[in-house]
């Protein structure tokens, strides 16, 4: 059967709808994960996706969604809604079901985009003090002055691992999640960090920045993108406050001498 499907991504709805059509196997898989993966990177709210025109060629070719579903999990930018006829073959990815996207959106409801920010930047010097700029203004304009310290502390990090690593352009996105904030950075390395909740020895070159961000984050980690990644990591009053370490569950981040 062949492995051909096609995608289009409307960004002119309440949230970005994703039509796929075609036939979904094995083949075919990789090209969505790629589109959707890609598409929740960007820190939409919400992200619909039609397979009103999508073929499963078995059971077991759902999967891909499933595993999206499971990768996603911990990731807080966005929800996920499926537009199926027929629901029970979809059942198994553990996303939430509609019959068309007109429902999926009035269950979704309205977004708030003056809650979610980004910034484009060059890997150079001063790219980690605008961040935190951009921090300060917005936890001022949302009303969490409290979360601005962890907030800068998470992205001066992330920020400067790409300007001394990655060396590539990147964008940091911030959004309210409840009382809590999301900070992100999206880079177009293909290293993926990691730290194991290991102390860093005091003789040590680098490292220290992944237990500050340890220290002040609910939980965090990354996403792999073809095109790249994002690290992210979610941050709430109490933990803030708390500063107690913690390592997440399948979280990977990097020692920033990786880049």
């Amino acid at each position: 059967m062949s492995s051909e499907v096609r995608h289009l991504v409307d960004r002119g709805q309440t949230y970005p709808l994703v039509q796929l059509s075609g036939v979904l196997n094995t083949g075919s898989a990789p090209t969505i994960r790629s589109v959707l993966l890609d598409l929740i990177a960007e820190q939409p709210e919400a992200v619909v996706v039609d397979v009103g025109g999508l073929s499963l060629d078995g059971p077991e070719s759902a999967g891909v969604l499933r595993d999206i579903r499971r990768e996603t999990t911990d990731w807080p930018a966005a929800h996920l809604a499926l537009c199926a006829t027929d629901a029970g073959a979809w059942q198994g990815t553990g996303w939430p079901v509609w019959p068309d996207p007109a429902q999926a959106f009035a269950a979704l409801g309205e977004p708030e985009p003056e809650h979610r920010v980004s910034l484009e930047l060059e890997p150079s010097v001063g790219a980690a003090r605008q961040s935190r700029e951009l921090i300060t203004e917005s936890c001022g304009r949302w009303d969490c002055p409290e979360l601005a310290g962890p907030a800068c502390i998470v992205v001066t990090e992330l920020v400067n691992n790409v300007v001394a690593h990655a060396h590539t352009p990147m964008i940091v996105l911030l959004a309210t999640h409840g009382e809590g904030m999301s900070v992100a950075v999206r880079d177009r390395s293909a290293t993926v960090p990691s730290f194991d909740g290991t102390p860093v020895p005091v003789t040590a070159y680098g490292g220290r920045g992944m237990l500050l961000i340890d220290s002040v984050a609910t939980r965090w980690g990354s996403l792999v993108l073809d095109g790249g990644k994002v690290v992210w990591a979610l941050l709430s009053d109490e933990e803030a406050a708390k500063a107690t370490p913690r390592k997440p569950d399948g979280a990977s981040m990097a020692d920033p001498a990786r880049g």
